[in-house]
């Protein structure tokens, strides 16, 4: 009897159509919910998760009369999976990304990202600003390191030949030890129902080629592709957002971004930018802190100033 195909609701936790894009390395998933004419928030979400991670955020900005799009990366979330590594560079996620936000032909977006999300994400809004009204900001990275980046041993261990495919795609470490266990302040936050919606969409060795190259791209310095990447598209986001709004919610118990990320590159780039140190979160946020985030990002997006009646 062949094994039922996946229930993608997950009992209700997920209610959203699927939609999709194709791409020449393979086609995208995302979900485009709420008013069609409503102010667009875009989410963009960072490894090993998926479009799952703003469950939340999408109920609430939609339940105001917004329009909520999130996107799953090539490798992720319901997207395709190719096997090769080539398909997987920042560069390359980061022009599929901009290819599907531009055939939504989008205005006075605000762009939410987070991770590698923002590498990702922000590229379009350096290459787009015409389109992006202000950028909602969690811990991330889109500037040059100055000095080298000290890597923890388990970062080491997935980015060694064969150590590292036997850890991410053979033992699902990426999920099971980061994103279950030292990504989250508060490991018991996720219930059973979220583990097999984030275990969902890697079920086999080789459908996790893409979650094993993103720890493989991870600066180490100021010097190589995605350092020069990041360095030519953040310089156009700081030029092009420096008078637009900027707001910074930053998880102080973060294995993976240190508050010196914060406070000496994002700070720096953007003085004008409103910050929310969020001090019982960890890497994952949006799991950890919803009840700290998303009225934040509410109130950056106008949801304070909805009447007393709650409608718009």
């Amino acid at each position: 009897m062949s094994k039922p195909a996946t229930d993608w609701t997950f009992d209700g936790a997920w209610p959203y159509a699927p939609k999709w894009f194709e791409t020449p390395e393979g086609r995208l998933h995302y979900v485009d919910e709420g008013p069609g004419d409503g102010p667009p928030i875009v989410f963009v979400h960072g490894n090993p998760t998926w479009s799952y991670l703003y469950r939340r955020f999408i109920k609430a900005v939609t339940g105001w009369r917004f329009r909520a799009i999130a996107m799953d990366h090539l490798g992720f979330g319901r997207s395709d999976k190719p096997t090769g590594t080539d398909a997987y560079t920042i560069p390359r996620h980061a022009d599929r990304c901009e290819a599907l936000l531009e055939s939504l032909d989008l205005e006075n977006a605000t762009l939410v990202v987070q991770d590698w999300g923002g590498p990702i994400g922000l590229t379009w809004a350096a290459r787009h600003p015409e389109r992006v009204s202000g950028l909602f900001v969690l811990n991330t990275f889109f500037q040059r390191p100055v000095s080298e980046v000290p890597l923890p041993a388990i970062l080491k261990a997935f980015r060694a030949p064969v150590i590292g495919e036997f850890l991410v795609k053979g033992g699902h470490a990426f999920v099971k030890g980061f994103l279950f266990q030292a990504g989250l302040n508060d490991p018991a936050s996720l219930t059973e129902t979220d583990k097999a919606a984030y275990l969902a969409p890697h079920p086999t060795w080789s459908s996790r080629s893409g979650v094993l190259a993103f720890p493989r791209q991870i600066p180490s310095g100021p010097k190589g592709l995605v350092s020069d990447f990041v360095a030519a598209e953040g310089a156009k986001l700081e030029v092009a957002f420096a008078n637009k709004p900027v707001k910074i919610v930053w998880p102080m118990k973060d294995v993976a971004f240190s508050v010196e990320t914060l406070d000496g590159m994002w700070l720096k780039a953007f003085p004008h930018a409103q910050v929310t140190r969020v001090e019982d979160a960890g890497h994952f946020i949006q799991e950890d802190a919803p009840e700290i985030v998303i009225p934040e990002l509410m109130d950056f997006i106008g949801g304070t100033h909805l009447p007393s009646d709650g409608s718009r």
